[in-house]
């Protein structure tokens, strides 16, 4: 079996933020839980994800995410990394939208 996979899912601003990342341990700093190892889907398509894409630019340099223990939500370990998601904390509803599509004519 491979080096386990975590669901981390916490609050940042207002918002309910999933990433997916290899490694989740106590931090040295007090308080902190440390998040290393960030998973993004890597695409090379025309077909991006408009929020796997903004969470890129966000964390995508980040070697150790240090997170306040009272931010965090929950942390899963799962089998296969499903799609990161940013979320409105009260109305549950994604904050980034894709852009709009030509409706379908019947």
């Amino acid at each position: 079996m491979g080096k386990p996979l975590y669901k981390v899912t916490f609050f940042n601003h207002g918002k309910v933020y999933e990433l997916y990342a290899r490694s989740v341990a106590s931090g040295a700093l007090w308080g902190f839980t440390e998040v290393s190892g960030l998973e993004f889907d890597v695409r090379d398509g025309l077909v991006l994800d408009p929020t796997e894409e903004r969470l890129r630019d966000e964390f995508g340099n980040t070697r150790v995410l240090h997170l306040p223990m009272q931010s965090i939500v929950r942390i899963e370990e799962v089998d296969k990394k499903g799609a990161s998601a940013i979320r409105d904390a009260t109305s549950g509803e994604s904050v980034v939208t894709p852009f709009p599509m030509p409706g379908r004519k019947l």
